[in-house]
């Protein structure tokens, strides 16, 4: 703080290499935590003056500003973007019927034979899923369309896959000796699935 007739501190002045190590420190900070930093930058190398600050370190004076308010009356100002923007998850907006969808996922659904991942499969489609819905009694108007019934499966952790049991084992040399020789014993040819 200044007193009538004291002299004001003596700002340093940055180097070009220590301006862009401000920036990119700055570029890794989001919200109030940048403003807090911006403002301590600009109380040290600019004497506390926005626009100095903009003209040697590039960043926005209206959000230096707001940093040396916050720092200067201890309120910050906490940005609510992410609360208040875009549109609130499907099963956000409608609990009960997401939990009607996990149980129909569930009931079609397979562990991954491997259990490398938490993903299930399952042979569950959106449209069917759709139509499971459909039957316990939801209105059409609270169901998504079927790309964004996809999305939500994938969402709540179930891919949208054939499920295949076991897959039969190719032919080998050795097998067809093997049920050659049962065929001279028996004389029957061996009995192939279609």
């Amino acid at each position: 703080m200044l007193m009538f007739g004291s002299t004001p501190p003596v700002s340093m002045s940055p180097t070009s290499p220590q301006i862009a190590d401000l920036r990119r420190a700055a570029s890794h900070m989001t919200g109030a935590t940048r403003r807090a930093f911006q403002a301590e930058m600009t109380l040290k190398y600019c004497a506390g003056n926005a626009r100095r600050a903009e003209a040697i370190f590039g960043w926005g004076r209206h959000n230096i500003a707001v940093g040396l308010a916050a720092k200067r009356t201890g309120i910050v100002c906490l940005s609510l973007h992410a609360a208040f923007s875009g549109r609130r998850r499907w099963e956000d907006q409608y609990p009960e019927a997401a939990e009607a969808l996990v149980a129909l996922a569930l009931a079609h659904a397979q562990q991954d034979p491997t259990f490398r991942t938490t993903v299930s499969d399952t042979r569950l489609t959106a449209t069917t899923a759709l139509e499971g819905l459909r039957q316990k009694g939801l209105e059409d108007a609270l169901l998504p369309a079927p790309s964004t019934m996809a999305v939500i499966l994938n969402r709540l952790g179930f891919r949208l896959r054939h499920v295949v049991k076991s897959k039969p084992l190719k032919k080998v040399p050795q097998t067809e000796a093997i049920f050659a020789n049962v065929k001279k014993k028996t004389g029957k040819p061996r009995e192939t699935a279609q």
